[in-house]
Parts: structure tokens; C-alpha cells; sequence
């Protein structure tokens, strides 16, 4: 159990090129990370509170910097500059050993010519602890995870979700302060994925420590995390529970890389009717519900050209035929539950999820498909920074 404090961090990998004397390099960007005199910088000004028992997942696309911050908090990586706190101690310079962490790596890590017993003792062999006491807590955390009856057998002999278990019960048997995990999912196939992701839940339920998880796929971040750090090219974009970033993405990237399918995209206007924001798109208007009034009107935003984004989810075939968006359907795709029409609207590809209960029919390819949605529902982004102007 602890709480910890990132402040200002930044990791820079140094140029291997010797530097010409005399000249200075200039700031640019190369494979999306900054490049300065000093190096590649992987993650800069990281700032981030995470308190006692909370469960952290850091998300992005590969290469933003998420496994090497998780890397700097395990002590395997180096700080550049700033500090990280655990329990208002500083631990830059402290060992991985020492700074009361475990961590569960992607590629699972066990010793294979260890049993499973074995690979959850050895942490605490290495600690002198008695065997009593090591049998009891090895025997209480293969309980906990459901793999006793595999105590016997060697990693070879189990299954890809089976091994992630002893990978975490090898973790958590030291009774960590911080539990670090680095993509522990992405090996398994879809179906072991969701079971793994209950089984997490519900570790999570009976251990008191602090998680800190890392991953690429949103669905794990949305179901797992507290709150959810979401990055890109080495730069926090926001942080927020999953229902904050989904509801209001600070930017077009977080607006983006949370939901599935991702937010629409519109070339659309703000405008004022009647001292009220409203967006335009083509000949259709529609008002901003009160929360967005109230946001915009605080920062005093004036009517401009926006990127209106707009959920799937939240189309509607159903409203006023003159308030309707009109386009052609390209593709219908029946989802059980929901059907997911792709169409071409106001020159570019839309996608309208519409539930399949209350529907009537299904339109067909090449058929005509209007759609409305509220103004609760509409998200303005500035055009040339991308952030979202109500905050």
C-alpha cells in the first residue's frame, strides 16, 4: 500500500552520434518523439498523484512512453529529471530491490525448469523467509488466483492465461506496496483476455496494494482503471476516470483513442443563435445543452470554423427530417445487438450504431440514410490545436 507522486519526470535517451562542436542542435520531430542536443525524449513533464490503493492504467499507442514510465517507477530506467515519491520518499536513486515493487512483465518471465510452487517461492526464498511461512502465503495466493492444482507442474505444461497467473502470483505473494504490470494481456487470444481482465477485477478486490498498469487497448483501460492517463509521444493528454474521458476528451487524439468505433469527425461551425452556442453542419443547426453553454460562455469562445465530433453511439435515425444529416449507406454490418451503418455524409465516412431492438428494418447498401443527434452530445475542437474548447 502507498501513495506516489511523479513529478515533472522526463527520460531523454542521449544521442549516440557525437555532437559537432560548436553546433547546436535544434529541437525537431522524428518518429513522433522530440529530438534535442541532449537526445531522444521519451516521456517530459510527466506529473501525476496516485493515491493509496488506487489502480493507474497508462494507455496509448506503442512508442508514447507508457513501459518506459513504468520502467522509471520500477527503478529499471533511469530518471532523467524530476522525482518520484513513494510514501513522500524520494527513490530516484534507490534500487528496484528496495523500493518494495513487483512487477509483471509482458513476456510473463518464469524460470522453466521451476514448478509453479517453485516460481511464486522463489521472491521469497530469496528474502530468508521461513517455509512455513512461504507455504502459506504461496498456497494462499495460487487460492486466490485458481491455479493450485497447477502448483506441480512447470510453465511449459500451462496455458498462456495459466502463466499469467503465476507470473502475477509470483508478484503478489511479496505483499507489494506497488504492483507494476506491463502489458500482461497482450499475449492472449481475445476470449482468455476478458476472462483475465474479471480475474484482475477481482485480485484487485482482495489485495491492498497500489496498481499501476500499463496497456495499448482502451477496452482494458475503460473496464480496469480508477483513472486513466492517457499519452501520447511521450506527453500526458489527460488524465480522468473513464467516464471523464469519454464524456469530455480534452483533444482530438483522446477523442480519437477512446471509444470504439472511434468519434466521428465533422468540418462544421460554431455559431450563436439568440446569444446561444449552437454548431452547424451543412444546413442543419443545433443547439449546445446548457453544460456546454455554460463552459464556452466562461471562456468567453467566439463563433468559428470547428471540428465537430460526434460518438456513433449518439447518432440518431430518429428526429425532425429537417434537422436530419442525409448521406448513402457504403457498408451495413449486423453486431447482434446493434447494427453499424458506414456511410458517406457531408463528403467524408461516418459511422451510426443504432440498436437493433426498435428498429424498424435495415437499411441496405446504397441506400439513403439520414441521422440527428442532441446538443448535450456534441464535442467542439479548435482546428488548428486540436483541443476541445470547452475546457
Amino acid at each position: 500500500m502507498a501513495s506516489l507522486t511523479l513529478k515533472n519526470i522526463k527520460k531523454v535517451y542521449p544521442n549516440n552520434e557525437k555532437k559537432k562542436k560548436n553546433k547546436k542542435v535544434e529541437p525537431e520531430k522524428k518518429t513522433n518523439l522530440l529530438v534535442t542536443d541532449e537526445g531522444v525524449v521519451a516521456v517530459q513533464e510527466f506529473n501525476l498523484d496516485i493515491a493509496d490503493k488506487e489502480f493507474i492504467v497508462l494507455v496509448g499507442p506503442s512508442g508514447c512512453g507508457k513501459s518506459t514510465t513504468l520502467r522509471m517507477i520500477a527503478g529499471l530506467e533511469e530518471i532523467t529529471s524530476g522525482d518520484l515519491m513513494i510514501d513522500d520518499r524520494r527513490v530516484n536513486d534507490v534500487a528496484p530491490k528496495d523500493r518494495d515493487i513487483a512487477m509483471v512483465f509482458q513476456s510473463y518471465a518464469l524460470y522453466p525448469h521451476m514448478t509453479v510452487y517453485e516460481n511464486m517461492a522463489y521472491p521469497l526464498k530469496l528474502k530468508k523467509i521461513d517455509k512455513k511461512t512461504i507455504d502459506d502465503t504461496v498456497r494462499e495466493a495460487a487460492e486466490i488466483l485458481g491455479i493450485t492444482e497447477y502448483l506441480d507442474r512447470k510453465p511449459k505444461a500451462l496455458s498462456g492465461g495459466q502463466r499469467q497467473r503465476v507470473a502475477i502470483g509470483r508478484a503478489i505473494v511479496r505483499s507489494p506496496k506497488v504492483l507494476l504490470m506491463d502489458e500482461p494481456l497482450s499475449n492472449l487470444d481475445a476470449k482468455l483476455r476478458n476472462q483475465m481482465r474479471a480475474e484482475i477485477i477481482k485480485l484487485r478486490k482482495r489485495i491492498n496494494t497500489t496498481f499501476i498498469y500499463v496497456t495499448h487497448d482502451q477496452t482494458e483501460a475503460m473496464t480496469l482503471g480508477d483513472r486513466i492517463v492517457i499519452m501520447k509521444d511521450g506527453v500526458i493528454q489527460q488524465v480522468g476516470t473513464p467516464q471523464e474521458v469519454f464524456d469530455h476528451p480534452a483533444n482530438l487524439f483522446v477523442a480519437g483513442f477512446i471509444g470504439m468505433p472511434r468519434m466521428n469527425l465533422f468540418k462544421g461551425e460554431l455559431i450563436k443563435v439568440n446569444e446561444k452556442y449552437a454548431v452547424k453542419l451543412g444546413k442543419v443547426v443545433v443547439e449546445l445543452s446548457e453544460e456546454k453553454q455554460e463552459r464556452l460562455a466562461k471562456k468567453n469562445v467566439q463563433p468559428q470554423p470547428v471540428t465537430l465530433g460526434v460518438r456513433p453511439e449518439h447518432l440518431s435515425l430518429a428526429g425532425d427530417k429537417d434537422q436530419m444529416i442525409y448521406g448513402t449507406v457504403d457498408v451495413s454490418e449486423m453486431m447482434g445487438s446493434e447494427i453499424h451503418y458506414h456511410a458517406t455524409a457531408e463528403d467524408q465516412e461516418v459511422i451510426i450504431i443504432v440498436p437493433t431492438i426498435g428498429t424498424k428494418g435495415r437499411i441496405s447498401m446504397g441506400q439513403a440514410i439520414g441521422f440527428t443527434f442532441q446538443g448535450s452530445v456534441a464535442h467542439v475542437f479548435d482546428i488548428e490545436t486540436g483541443n476541445n474548447l470547452e475546457f
